[in-house]
């Protein structure tokens, strides 16, 4: 298996894609919790915003640390 290297691009990318559908569905279950659809989207963005910069803080860590890689 060859080595690769995940670019800063590519943490991007996968970082909203995965916040779009956690935002989606943080919003469906704020609106069931709360009944407001205007409590539940503040929510939702809320909890997408903090999460998307713990991931991308969390992937370019990882990109950075060698152990478990090969080649």
């Amino acid at each position: 298996m060859g080595t690769f290297s995940e670019t800063r691009g590519r943490t991007l990318l996968k970082a909203v894609l995965w916040n779009l559908l956690g935002l989606a569905v943080m919003a469906l279950v704020g609106l069931a919790m709360t009944g407001s659809a205007a409590l539940g989207g503040a929510m939702a963005l809320v909890n997408t915003a903090l999460g998307f910069l713990c991931y991308v803080a969390y992937e370019r860590i990882w990109a950075r640390i060698t152990w478990g890689r090969h080649g």
